[in-house]
């Protein structure tokens, strides 16, 4: 055992100890947390900062105001609810259309029908606090549904894709992109049963996958191979990405952004306290990386400078 965690150290695999004792708790100060826990908050940074984000169509704070649901979405065939404050994909609802015959019956991403009433009750848990990570009362969020770019067709099951950029003092370390699957109900999260891969910082190009873990070639539902894509838009989103430094004030920090096939480019949200199966994805540990970053530490680099200084350091390895 000591053995392998020696041999997982030299190859610069962080692992869950080490991240939040080393990067998570000395640079990520726990008064900046709200700034990424609080999804609404989050919006408001990215915009004040002259980020896109999905647009905001309503805020439900208070069990009273759940009534208000239909009139929010009133002019909207689809959106997403989602709690402000949850994680994991926990809680969100996509609605992708409504039903020919009745207005009120919702269909989501996963092809299941609900009815208003229906999500007015799942609106109701997640103010009660259903799905935050405190266990507290929440917010839900009423918001625009992406429209996944049209690259990701082969290689996604119902659900949009996002793609998840690691920040170290600014500078993006490590990316991947993760792919819903039928097992994640068309959620792009990797606990739920996305296919997350990696991606070459140098190129934006997609490596090979991690399925629960395990590396695969393919999408578990399309057979599409999922690596050799060219992920659009891929400097503005390294650039966006190290920006997100300066907007939550996070040392170490998970930004997750979304390709809209109209809007280009969006902030979804980011995390205080980011996974580590990005180094499965990619087939190399990360804290190499970080240490490299420390080397090249430039404190007066601008978010440009810090993901062009990505891309030349980190090309993936042949």
């Amino acid at each position: 055992m000591i053995s392998i965690a020696r041999k997982l150290h030299e190859a610069g695999v962080l692992g869950l100890n080490e991240r939040n004792a080393d990067y998570i708790m000395r640079l990520n100060p726990r008064r900046f947390y709200p700034r990424v826990d609080d999804k609404v908050l989050t919006k408001k940074l990215a915009i004040a900062a002259g980020m896109a984000v999905p647009e905001l169509y309503g805020v439900i704070e208070h069990q009273v105001e759940v009534k208000n649901f239909a009139n929010i979405v009133a002019q909207q065939t689809s959106f997403v609810v989602k709690p402000a404050e949850g994680s994991g994909g926990d809680g969100i609802l996509v609605v992708t259309g409504r039903s020919e015959r009745k207005r009120d019956t919702f269909r989501l991403s996963s092809g299941v029908l609900m009815s208003e009433g229906e999500i007015q009750h799942h609106i109701s848990n997640i103010v009660g606090g259903q799905y935050s990570l405190s266990g507290h009362r929440d917010k839900a969020l009423i918001e625009y549904c992406v429209h996944f770019d049209p690259t990701f067709a082969e290689v996604s099951y119902q659900g949009v894709p996002d793609i998840r950029v690691i920040v170290y003092r600014g500078y993006p370390a490590m990316a991947m992109v993760r792919l819903p699957t039928r097992a994640s109900d068309g959620k792009a999260n990797l606990h739920q049963g996305a296919v997350g891969a990696g991606v070459n910082l140098a190129t934006g190009m997609t490596l090979a996958g991690v399925l629960e873990n395990k590396l695969v070639e393919d999408h578990p539902d399309t057979g599409a191979i999922v690596s050799g894509l060219q992920i659009p838009h891929w400097d503005f989103i390294l650039e966006t990405s190290a920006r997100g430094y300066e907007v939550s004030g996070l040392g170490y920090l998970g930004v997750d952004m979304v390709i809209d096939a109209d809007l280009g480019p969006l902030i979804l949200e980011m995390n205080a306290r980011p996974g580590l199966n990005i180094q499965i994805a990619n087939r190399e540990g990360i804290a190499n990386r970080i240490r490299r970053i420390e080397e090249i530490y430039d404190a007066a680099a601008t978010p440009a400078e810090r993901a062009a200084a990505a891309r030349r350091e980190f090309p993936a390895k042949a």
